[in-house]
């Protein structure tokens, strides 16, 4: 008998081989094998009859093998091998391409069970290709996995009965019979047995349903329990609000929203418990201005302000944002990231710890352990997605208890920014600065793509600047830097011989994107090539017209980011968004971009159609992964687990009674795969 934490390498039929190639699944122990939930299932239940199968529709079909399996070389490398079945009223040919096991499975006059798709010419019906399994083994649903080189879905499915046969014991179930009788939930065992192996669609459905309410339920758990830390007391209470003072130094007049954000994190900071507040806006509606007034009000009343953003570049264009908003006071504003020199980290280290610095802008440079504040007051975080949740904890770790701000551009529908940020306040900046202009967006196919090109040369031949923006690499692909190069060489040479073209990329060494990245601003570069590194925050109000090529690989809230790059000045801008893709759920997404410029409702759409996973990007930065939940569709289900959480937390604030133990281990256990959070 095996534990659930056992190396799969001990698993029967596993070894040491094959457990190399769980690990890439991120299978390592009995238990990770147990959580690799199925991502689909094939129906092998409703066996339907030769004659009523319906042509190019999967079908599952129980019949003789009637005839003796013949093969023949058609070329060299490709052997077919032909046989006949009957269910006793009609037959069909079995025609299977270079596959002698399969072939030799089928044993005339032995039944079985085919399952594919069924094709037709004339009156002969033919399967090509079926997977077959032997009558004897049950019309069922069978699970199908997530596959890696030569570990099928098969193999897979294999260890996994095998795998709950031989384990000694599971776990503790981490849902009390409380909390399941509640809500009407299955224990594990029969939520284990039917999410692999369902004797019907009803049964697998809840066995989802209960495996997904557990995966809510522990992740929310987790959430209240770090955020639960930040109500304690802090001991960077404001006296006075200078928020005036700063609105007066502005070359502009904020808007009705921004002084409502503002006034909303001022009111938090004079509270005896630190300020939580999520700040989103969408592209352009002038967040950092926010930022740097609730840190002015913070500065003046002797506490120091950490901002930290996620890239150097982002972290730069800041840190001058910073500098000329408050250039006319005596606050200090310094700059530290990872290129920072030696000599200047050390500077700004030591003026850290002594408090001479008011205020510092960075990046993960600002979580290393030898950054020491004397007095950490308010800790900001743009794009705060794109931070680990230890990330952003370490940082706010440097003081006692200081105030928090969290800013995104990325604007998430209020739903999911329930479970992204739980019990945060929400600022939400909903008008736009005087002077932003519509971004006009086209969808247009490859064949108007030298139109395009020249619409974006008379854009540069008056003054203007404009992006290309690279298609989206796929990892079966060539390198993102690759892809890049390839393209700006191609059209330096020739779209745009004549004309400066810089090329902007994530592999590029910092001090090279801020140098590329400084010749555009200031106009040396008129037409920067750039992969999605100029997605967030990159602000050049002398570019205009952009071109995304294969924009159908692209998130919706990711091609919003892009187009707002452009449009951030006085002249008139605009996207064209190149894409050949017929797809319905592509032209669905370019048409959407066409039609609105409101990031919110783009955010509502992207999240329907591609479902949190995706909405961040290519992994959920920051938040545990989901094995199982669908934060897109199973709202409901997440109020019902945020429900039980809040109410066992009220019950066990710091999940010290028995029987929350099975809880607080899957607790910790979540918040493991994106770091240390010290839940124990």
């Amino acid at each position: 008998m095996l534990k659930f934490s056992s190396d799969i390498q001990y698993l029967k039929g596993v070894g040491e081989a094959r457990a190399k190639l769980f690990r890439r699944l991120g299978v390592a122990d009995i238990g990770s094998l147990l959580r690799l939930y199925p991502r689909t299932y094939e129906d092998w239940s409703k066996v339907c009859s030769i004659f009523d199968a319906m042509p190019g529709e999967q079908c599952c079909i129980k019949a003789t093998v009637c005839s003796a399996v013949t093969h023949a070389l058609i070329r060299k490398g490709m052997t077919v091998y032909k046989t006949q079945a009957t269910d006793g009223e009609s037959i069909m040919k079995i025609t299977i391409f270079n596959n002698r096991f399969s072939a030799e499975k089928l044993k005339e006059g032995e039944e079985y069970l085919f399952f594919g798709k069924l094709q037709q010419s004339g009156y002969t019906r033919e399967m090509l290709n079926p997977q077959i399994e032997r009558a004897t083994t049950g019309e069922r649903i069978r699970p199908i996995y997530p596959q890696t080189q030569s570990l099928s879905s098969r193999m897979i499915e294999g260890c996994v009965r095998r795998a709950i046969d031989s384990v000694e014991e599971l776990p503790a179930d981490v849902l009390s019979e409380d909390i399941r009788n509640r809500f009407a939930l299955c224990n594990y065992a029969q939520a284990l047995e039917n999410i692999h192996f369902p004797q019907n669609e009803q049964s697998m459905l809840a066995a989802r349903r209960r495996l997904s309410f557990e995966e809510l339920y522990v992740l929310q758990t987790g959430m209240m329990l770090m955020r639960g830390r930040n109500r304690k007391s802090t001991g960077y209470r404001i006296a006075q609000d200078y928020s005036d003072e700063f609105f007066s130094l502005l070359p502009f007049t904020p808007t009705g929203a921004q002084q409502r954000a503002v006034r909303e994190a001022v009111e938090d900071m004079k509270r005896p418990t630190p300020m939580s507040r999520l700040l989103q806006g969408d592209v352009g509606s002038g967040k950092t201005a926010v930022a740097a007034a609730v840190a002015y009000t913070c500065a003046k009343n002797s506490f120091q302000c950490a901002i930290m953003a996620p890239t150097e570049i982002l972290a730069a264009q800041h840190y001058r944002t910073f500098c000329k908003l408050l250039e006319k006071t005596d606050l200090s504003v310094e700059l530290l990231v990872g290129s920072t020199p030696a000599k200047e980290k050390k500077r700004i280290k030591q003026g850290l710890a002594g408090g001479e610095i008011d205020i510092v802008i960075g990046t993960h440079a600002l979580i290393q352990k030898d950054v020491e504040f004397r007095s950490l007051g308010l800790v900001v975080t743009d794009e705060q997605h794109r931070f680990g949740v230890a990330q952003r904890s370490a940082l706010g770790s440097k003081g006692i208890n200081p105030h928090t701000l969290v800013m995104s551009a990325t604007p998430i529908p209020r739903t999911l920014a329930l479970i992204i940020y739980g019990d945060l306040d929400i600022s939400i900046l909903d008008e736009l600065p005087a002077g932003r202009q519509k971004i006009e967006t086209f969808a247009v196919d490859g064949s108007i793509r030298q139109r395009a090109y020249g619409y974006v040369r008379k854009h540069l031949d008056e003054g203007r600047q404009g992006y290309i923006i690279c298609p989206l690499v796929e990892d079966s692909e060539i390198s993102e830097l690759s892809a890049a190069q390839e393209v700006a060489d191609r059209i330096a040479k020739e779209d745009f011989k004549g004309y400066s073209v810089g090329l902007l990329h994530g592999k590029m060494k910092a001090a090279d994107k801020d140098r590329v990245m400084r010749d555009f601003a200031e106009g040396r570069i008129q037409l920067l090539v750039s992969t999605t590194v100029v997605e967030v925050g990159v602000d050049v109000p002398n570019s205009v017209i952009m071109v995304i090529e294969n924009a159908e690989r692209f998130g919706l809230s990711q091609l919003h980011q892009l187009r707002g790059r452009v449009g951030r000045g006085e002249h008139k801008s605009t996207c064209i968004l190149i894409s050949d893709a017929k797809g319905k759920t592509a032209q669905h997404r370019l048409k959407t971009m066409c039609r609105t410029t409101n990031g919110f409702e783009i955010a509502d759409e992207d999240l329907k159609l591609r479902g949190p996973g995706d909405f961040f990007g290519a992994r959920q930065h920051g938040l545990p992964e989901m094995k199982i939940a669908d934060l897109s569709s199973d709202m409901e289900l997440l109020k019902q687990a945020q429900r039980a959480a809040q109410e066992t937390l009220s019950d066990d604030p710091a999940l010290r009674k028995a029987i929350n133990e099975p809880l607080k281990k899957a607790v910790i256990e979540l918040y493991e795969a994106v770091g240390p959070q010290g839940m124990n």
